[in-house]
């Protein structure tokens, strides 16, 4: 046997192997999502009937024996008007409004578009990647 023949029969079985392990993972997440989700509801229900008894007893924490459940208030901010959020950043000089990270897809447009462009102090990582697929 040639060393290539060996080494097509070696290639194959390590995409056999790939696939095998990939179709596994995938049963394993779906099992753990569906009993994740069973125990994520459940939670959820005692969620709401502690911050139910927080509210009936005008509380924000419990100790108890097994431990101390508290409540709090969280807030979220977003924007529907992108263009009026972008003049006010600019006009009150709080750039810290937003997160420091760059849109992957557009950057990457860009610097296709504009190969002699590269903003300054912009980093860039490239690794090859490995996708297999199952035969037809």
């Amino acid at each position: 046997m040639s060393d290539d023949t060996a080494s097509a029969l070696s290639v194959d079985k390590l995409t056999k192997v790939y696939l095998k392990i990939r179709q596994k993972r995938q049963e394993l997440a779906t099992e753990y999502k569906a009993q994740d989700e069973k125990l994520t509801k459940q939670m959820d229900l005692v969620k709401r009937e502690l911050l139910s008894y927080c509210k009936e007893h005008n509380v924000e924490s419990v100790k108890t024996t097994e431990g101390t459940f508290y409540r709090q208030v969280k807030r979220r901010y977003w924007t529907s008007d992108w263009e009026s959020m972008y003049k006010f950043v600019l006009d009150n000089e709080v750039p810290e409004f937003f997160d420091k990270r760059l849109n992957q897809k557009n950057v990457g447009q860009f610097l296709e578009e504009n190969p002699d462009l590269l903003p300054p102090g912009l980093n860039v990582d490239s690794e090859y990647t490995l996708s297999v697929r199952k035969k037809a």
